[in-house]
């Protein structure tokens, strides 16, 4: 009996730590779930030109260390990830666009003066290079990544009931594309050898310039300024292996 008691045990020992097989080679990946995005925005010097001198000078001496931030927001991501090897992976990730909300800060970036001064999508597809510590068969897998993202900022909208910011860019803005690298880390729950649970972290630190044109003071006013965007994001999700 006892001996049947072994075996049977033996045999349990064995499902558990076959079920728990995931991220080995050749395995494909899919994940969905909920991510936190948190933006630190920073607002570089802020230069206007215009056909009419007083005019460039009085809006960039009102825009003289302005400051911006820009609220977080939550949004769907999705992943497809190809284990090259039992530890080396490569990872596509999408997500669904949330708006986000820009208040600008003036004069001298210490006072919110105008809140919602725009609202604005921004996309951020990557491809991310993971590295799995630990082996196949274990059930946590702590790892980090290095990849790269293309930002891409749409659906600019501008509040221009907002005199300033009618003033300073009713008549366009515009965020400029631009590649930035993402640092990953997380660790997995493998559940079984088909289901996991997926928790990280990411950095992005995002570069662009921003432009506005408005009407200025009746004569149009161009205005320029680089922005980072050093972005974290916090993002658990579950993942299917097939």
């Amino acid at each position: 009996m006892k001996t049947i008691s072994k075996i049977s045990f033996a045999c349990a020992l064995a499902v558990a730590a076959s079920g728990a097989l995931a991220q080995k080679a050749g395995d494909n990946i899919v994940s969905l779930g909920l991510a936190s995005i948190n933006p630190d925005a920073q607002l570089g010097t802020v230069t206007s030109t215009s056909a009419s001198a007083p005019s460039a000078a009085a809006f960039t001496a009102q825009l003289k260390d302005a400051s911006v931030s820009v609220a977080g927001k939550s949004t769907v991501p999705f992943s497809w990830l190809h284990m090259y090897s039992d530890n080396m992976g490569a990872e596509l990730s999408l997500g669904i666009p949330s708006e986000f909300t820009q208040d600008l800060n003036t004069p001298n970036g210490t006072v919110k003066t105008h809140p919602a001064a725009a609202k604005l999508k921004i996309l951020t597809p990557a491809v991310i290079a993971k590295y799995f510590f630990g082996e196949a068969k274990d059930q946590w897998r702590p790892y980090l990544g290095l990849g790269l993202t293309h930002v891409t900022f749409t659906d600019i909208k501008t509040n221009t009931a907002d005199a300033t910011v009618q003033a300073l860019a009713a008549t366009s803005a515009s965020f400029k594309s631009s590649w930035a690298p993402v640092f990953n880390a997380g660790v997995v729950y493998n559940i079984d050898d088909r289901w996991s649970v997926i928790g990280s972290v990411a950095y992005l630190p995002i570069k662009t310039t921003a432009t506005f044109v408005g009407p200025g003071m009746g004569v149009a006013v161009t205005s320029t300024g680089d922005v980072k965007l050093n972005t974290t994001d916090y993002v658990l999700r579950v993942g299917y292996r097939f």
